[in-house]
C-alpha cells in the first residue's frame, strides 16, 4: 500500500523536475509513474507488476510523446538563427590578409575570419559562397 503513494509522489516529482530542468524526457517518466500510481491505487497488483507496468508505461509514453512532438514542431521564421556561418553566405567582404595558396583572412563586420578560395590581394572584394566550421569559402566578387 505504501508503494502506491510512492508512485504518485515520484510522478509528481518527475513532472516538476521537468519544469525546473527542461529536457523533454522526465515528463514522460512522470506520466508513466502517475499511470502506475492510478493502477496501484485501484487494483494493488504488487510490486513486480507495478515495476513492469512502469517500464511499459515509460516506453509507451516516450514513444507517444516523441510522435506528437515530431508532428507539432514549429518551422522557424529564421531557420539559420543558430548557424552563424551559414548566415554569412552571399555577403561581400574585404580581404584583410592575402589569400595565397587557397587560404587567407577576410573582414566580416568587426571581426576577421579564415577564408579559403582563389588567390586575392589585401583590399579585394570577395563574396562568401559557403562555410565549413569556422572557415568561409569565398570567390572573387563580380563587378556590378
Amino acid at each position: 500500500m505504501t508503494t502506491n503513494w510512492a508512485w504518485l509522489i515520484a510522478g509528481m516529482v518527475l513532472i516538476i523536475a521537468e519544469f525546473v530542468v527542461p529536457g523533454v524526457y522526465l515528463i514522460w517518466f512522470g506520466i508513466a509513474a502517475l499511470i502506475t500510481a492510478v493502477v496501484a491505487l485501484t487494483v494493488d497488483p504488487g510490486l513486480p507488476v507495478e515495476l513492469g507496468l512502469f517500464a511499459f508505461s515509460s516506453v509507451a509514453s516516450v514513444l507517444v510523446g516523441r510522435y506528437f512532438i515530431a508532428r507539432t514542431l514549429m518551422i522557424s521564421d529564421d531557420p539559420l538563427l543558430n548557424e552563424r556561418t551559414a548566415r554569412l553566405i552571399g555577403r561581400k567582404v574585404i580581404v584583410t590578409a592575402p589569400i595565397v595558396h587557397g587560404e587567407g583572412r577576410v573582414r566580416v563586420g568587426d571581426s576577421e575570419w579564415i577564408a579559403t578560395g582563389p588567390d586575392a590581394d589585401v583590399g579585394d572584394r570577395v563574396q562568401i559562397v559557403g562555410a565549413s566550421g569556422g572557415r568561409l569559402m569565398v570567390e572573387a566578387d563580380e563587378p556590378e
